[in-house]
């Protein structure tokens, strides 16, 4: 049986060509994709300098330290991140989540170190979250509530941070008893303790120190709400979303926010886990 020669090479001659303009377009593809950094550094550094909201009323995420400056996971984070994107880095300091969240809904402020809540998806694009915090109930030692489960009840009155994760849960969440809304997080306990209120709600560490500080008061077992820090910038931001999104995966799994949170003495607050690939 007798071979063709020349339709045998003229088919692998044209294959060779396919395969180089595949590779060529291959190449042309990935010349062309957006850098989700560059995009980034557009979206958060258009002043120049990286805002970073920085809420000192979450111990969590950040306290005052000696010298008076903010230090934290969150003021860590910040700073990695301008390093990274090649920016000044602005520390923009509040006393309550529910003013960050105006900042970044105003713009004021590139990036903030928030709760997740589906209410506050309306103004701005999470990153996945990279601490996990709970929310706790605290009450005084003669008081007959003893499990979570029995503080929504009619004539309970709960104290809580107003634009807090747990005001905006418990809004949600809460049947028969009433909010009563402090001016910050801080501030709960004692507004628990002048308005003689059933109840204060917070996260689980600030409550605890809380605890120590005034005396007479304890924590309901467990928690009544988990949750979810991430970082988050202002709606229709997406190329900053993106970047740190990646940037937050990578800081997760480099140890670099678990070394953070032991640097800075925080107990009882858990690394999220690494993002599910979808």
């Amino acid at each position: 049986m007798l071979i063709d020669q020349r339709n045998t090479f003229g088919f692998a001659g044209t294959r060779r060509t396919f395969c180089a303009s595949a590779a060529l377009m291959l190449v042309g593809c990935a010349a062309t994709r957006p850098d989700p950094r560059a995009g980034a550094i557009v979206e958060l550094g258009s002043t120049g300098t990286l805002r970073a909201a920085i809420n000192l009323g979450n111990p969590i995420l950040a306290n005052r330290g000696a010298d008076g400056a903010p230090r934290g996971v969150s003021v860590d984070l910040a700073r990695e991140a301008a390093r990274r994107l090649g920016l000044a880095v602005e520390l923009v300091q509040f006393n309550s989540a529910g003013s960050v969240v105006d900042a970044v809904r105003a713009r004021t402020v590139d990036l903030a170190f928030v709760a997740i809540d589906p209410v506050r998806a309306a103004d701005m694009e999470y990153t996945a979250p990279y601490v996990i915090i709970e929310g706790a109930y605290l009450v005084r030692n003669d008081s007959p509530l003893r499990r979570n489960e029995d503080v929504d009840r009619a004539g309970t009155r709960i104290a809580v941070g107003r634009g807090s994760a747990y005001d905006l849960f418990l809004t949600r969440e809460i049947k028969s008893a009433t909010l009563v809304r402090a001016a910050t997080s801080p501030a709960v306990t004692d507004l628990f303790l002048s308005q003689n209120l059933e109840v204060a709600a917070g996260v689980k560490q600030q409550l605890e120190a809380d605890a120590k500080r005034v005396g007479d008061v304890r924590l309901l077992p467990g928690r009544f709400m988990v949750i979810e820090q991430a970082i988050g910038v202002p709606k229709g931001r997406t190329s900053a979303q993106a970047w740190l999104g990646g940037f937050i995966e990578e800081m997760k799994a480099s140890g670099f926010v678990a070394a953070s949170l032991q640097r800075h003495g925080i107990e009882g607050a858990a690394l999220a886990p690494a993002r599910t690939a979808t």
